[in-house]
């Protein structure tokens, strides 16, 4: 068995690596990510161009692993082996302390599950969205509630460290009392991390053609992720993020580190990455990148310090605990390139959207389900 590290280390992560699988049963009405549904036939091939996409970076060292998508259990227990073992060959993974793998409940079968332990992952994500049937089926997910607590059983009893699952609020028909069931639902199967994600009608989505009659209210959807929050806290939760709850200790490292500013390498069909200052995207395209998986950049942005800090500020201001503390940033970016930055920071303050505990700026918390024009006009005015 190769055993990464624990993730009880919450400190400085200096680089992550994200692989993007493709797959998906069937897609749900509202996402917009890039994922496929009828292309499984293709995995094999698929995890062959990952491998050679990452030989390209090859003897780069992690210190996250986050395997996402669409639904990386579909490729099932062989083909994982095949993409960590082959990953292992292209890069230093030696000081991963953390390795996460998402699944869908009706994926994530005990055979999968070992597959994952025994590749080294510690960290499971599961995409529950909710434990009501109902709510389920309004937006075409293939699992029941049902299954989902069942893989989340399945997922404690095979030993994962730490178990994560997203919920989503606003669901169509979605209630106080059926949201409350859910989250009740989740804690009693002894999850450490709750994604707590609101619903949006995304362009292009089943969905947003035909919004059904019962969709809660952009009022009513506040009112629920604010009953959710206060829920969580009271069970014990940390409101680390403006979308993420977690038991102490078990805060996603990965995750953390995007929001921290740090570096990442994305492998796969519209995979982003952060390497050397510089920003660039794989273009959103499966039979591109089978054909040359070398060849499929879409975007390359370099930021200059002055932008590359307010796009640290913003993503910073998205941790609710940490926030951005003031001498650390100044130090970094050099002060003639956060003057401006600390001067909008400064204003959005005098206007109560952000708090000063004297050494570091935080959202304030009455402002998280508003916070996309806060975080706008920090990055500019």
């Amino acid at each position: 068995m190769h055993n990464f590290p624990s993730n009880e280390n919450t400190g400085s992560i200096d680089r992550g690596l994200y692989v993007h699988i493709p797959f998906c049963v069937r897609k749900c009405a509202y996402c917009d990510f890039y994922s496929l549904s009828d292309r499984s036939d293709l995995v094999g091939p698929y995890i062959d161009a990952v491998l050679d996409e990452g030989a390209a970076y090859g003897g780069m060292s992690f210190h996250t692993l986050y395997i996402g998508g669409g639904t990386p259990s579909v490729i099932g227990s062989a083909n994982l082996k095949k993409l960590i073992d082959g990953l292992r060959r292209c890069f230093d993974l030696s000081s991963v302390v953390e390795a996460t793998i998402e699944t869908n409940p009706e994926s994530a079968i005990d055979e999968l599950l070992s597959a994952a332990l025994e590749s080294g992952f510690g960290r499971i994500s599961i995409g529950v969205q909710s434990l009501s049937d109902s709510e389920l089926r309004s937006v075409g997910r293939v699992h029941i509630a049902e299954q989902a607590a069942e893989a989340l059983t399945r997922a404690r009893r095979a030993g994962f460290k730490s178990i994560s699952a997203d919920l989503i609020v606003g669901l169509p028909g979605q209630s106080r009392e059926s949201l409350r069931g859910s989250i009740e639902g989740l804690i009693d199967t002894g999850v450490d991390h709750l994604s707590l994600y609101c619903l949006s009608l995304e362009p292009g989505t089943p969905l947003a053609a035909e919004p059904p009659r019962d969709l809660p209210t952009d009022d009513e959807q506040a009112e629920l992720f604010d009953a959710a929050r206060s829920l969580l806290i009271e069970s014990g939760f940390i409101h680390y993020e403006i979308s993420n709850f977690a038991v102490e200790g078990h805060g996603c490292l990965h995750n953390l580190n995007y929001w921290r500013g740090g570096e990442y390498l994305g492998l796969g069909p519209a995979a982003a990455s952060h390497l050397d200052g510089k920003r660039f995207k794989n273009r959103a395209d499966l039979d591109a990148y089978l054909h040359d998986p070398n060849d499929i950049l879409d975007e390359i942005e370099e930021l200059s310090p002055i932008d590359k800090s307010a796009e640290e500020a913003m993503l910073r201001l998205r941790l609710l605990r940490e926030g951005i503390d003031v001498v650390s940033f100044t130090k970094r970016y050099g002060l003639k390139n956060v003057y401006e930055l600390l001067y909008r920071l400064e204003k959005l303050m005098g206007e109560g959207l952000l708090v000063f505990d004297g050494t570091s700026y935080r959202l304030e918390p009455s402002q998280v389900l508003v916070s996309n024009p806060i975080l706008a006009r920090v990055l500019s005015d």
